[in-house]
């Protein structure tokens, strides 16, 4: 495959493939054909088989199985498969959709808060609104939303390239094209994924995390007012001390507060955090003082663990599998003798200050049956995965409560119903 990303068109033989162009995959061969192949969409419900073998599952797991979704479509779809509620919702995903990006990258080159402020409250409607579709179709169910994650390059880097796009920032912005390309290459970093991304975000521009919270708790009170049960659970990502979550956490207060005497009603919300800086682990105590519960970010936890970067990985990884220098790709299942140790420890030390801490995972390893195995046996309280992984983790998590019951259950089943199966 050869990519033409200025032209934003891939080859593969004599066959051209432009952005827009349709391509179908078959997840399971691994083939990719051209054109928008007929599809059915997945209905397990269908298979009494299926339903029987699941049934059996839940009655026996100890954990809980949510999924990781950004859309009401995928909400609904990880439901039908199962899901007890959504435990990774990435509010970046939402800001790519044409009709905001342009508000996005507004708010990136503004070079003053007031500027800023103004860019970024022109998404809060669209920002309620998604959240206000993701809490219906979880019926009740938790939801733990992230605030924003990714470097504020991934939404203008490609505009260096692409100078009609450029212009017609600077003509909505007001502002001269000249002024605008510096702005964004002076965002330029060296490792974007060890920059200025998470919580960092948040605590240089606090109107960020002000606007996110209040489309997620006005969405939240508008849907409790009319009697839908709503529990969002607000995720402050990349945290490596108590005192960045501290600061954030006092403008979610701070803004949800308002938000509720705004609406006259109560909502009941949770704040935690994401542990995936090895710092955050190893400090999990301290960082419990404030979080009510953590997420284990295994991708960038493994990714910071090991020293490997995702994006490159790819030029030796192969060579390592190969000569078994590792047994297995670490984003794909869980490194239970390095990065495992850094969970579990994290998980022993916020208990110790926070008994009830919840805790659970949203990598993609909450989807890899070796690794949901080790997630009941350190004592989380669920596992989160892609819409389509949710059947397996339950299954994986049916056989850990088989093979390792636990003394007292953290989620679904019961030790005594796992020995009878």
């Amino acid at each position: 495959m050869r990519i033409d990303a200025k032209a934003k068109r891939f080859t593969v033989g004599e066959t051209v493939v432009k952005e827009g162009d349709w391509i179908s995959l078959n997840g399971t061969t691994g083939k990719v054909y051209t054109g928008k192949l007929p599809v059915l969409p997945a209905d397990p419900d269908k298979n009494k088989w299926y339903s029987t073998l699941m049934k059996w599952a839940d009655a026996t797991r100890q954990i809980n199985v949510r999924t990781n979704a950004e859309s009401p479509a995928d909400a609904a779809q990880a439901v039908k498969f199962g899901a007890e509620g959504i435990g990774l919702a990435r509010t970046e995903h939402m800001f790519f959709d044409s009709t905001r990006i342009i508000f996005v990258r507004e708010m990136i080159v503004a070079d003053n808060e007031a500027d800023r402020r103004k860019a970024v409250m022109k998404l809060l409607d669209f920002q309620k609104k998604d959240f206000i579709g993701i809490f219906k179709a979880m019926a009740g169910k938790p939801v733990t939303v992230r605030l924003l994650d990714p470097p504020l390059h991934e939404f203008v880097g490609s505009l260096l390239e692409d100078r009609k796009e450029l212009e017609a920032l600077a003509a909505h912005c007001g502002q001269p094209a000249a002024k605008i390309e510096d702005r964004i290459k002076s965002l330029h970093e060296f490792n974007p994924m060890l920059g200025h991304r998470g919580c960092r975000l948040g605590i240089a521009y606090p109107e960020i995390t002000e606007m996110q919270v209040r489309a997620i708790m006005s969405a939240a009170a508008e849907l409790t007012k009319k009697k839908v049960k709503v529990f969002p659970e607000i995720m402050v990502p990349l945290v490596g001390t108590k005192a960045e979550l501290a600061h954030q956490r006092a403008i979610i207060d701070r803004v949800a507060a308002e938000v509720q005497k705004e609406y006259k009603t109560k909502v009941k919300y949770m704040v935690g955090t994401m542990i995936e800086v090895p710092r955050a682990a190893l400090t999990a105590d301290e960082i419990a003082e404030v979080a009510e519960f953590f997420s284990f970010g295994t991708n960038d936890l493994t990714q910071m663990t090991f020293g490997y970067s995702r994006d490159d990985v790819g030029s030796f990884l192969p060579t390592y599998l190969a000569q078994n220098i590792l047994p297995k790709d670490p984003f794909e299942v869980l490194d239970q003798g390095g990065v495992g140790q850094l969970v579990d420890m994290a998980v022993r030390k916020g208990r110790s200050t926070r008994p009830e801490l919840k805790c659970g995972i949203c990598g993609e390893h909450g989807g890899e049956p070796s690794s949901v195995k080790f997630c009941h046996r350190v004592g989380l309280n669920y596992v989160s995965c892609s819409p389509f992984r949710v059947p397996i983790a339950r299954f994986a998590a049916a056989q850990a409560a088989i093979e390792t019951p636990r003394k007292e259950a953290k989620g679904k089943g019961k030790a005594k119903n796992a020995k009878k199966k």
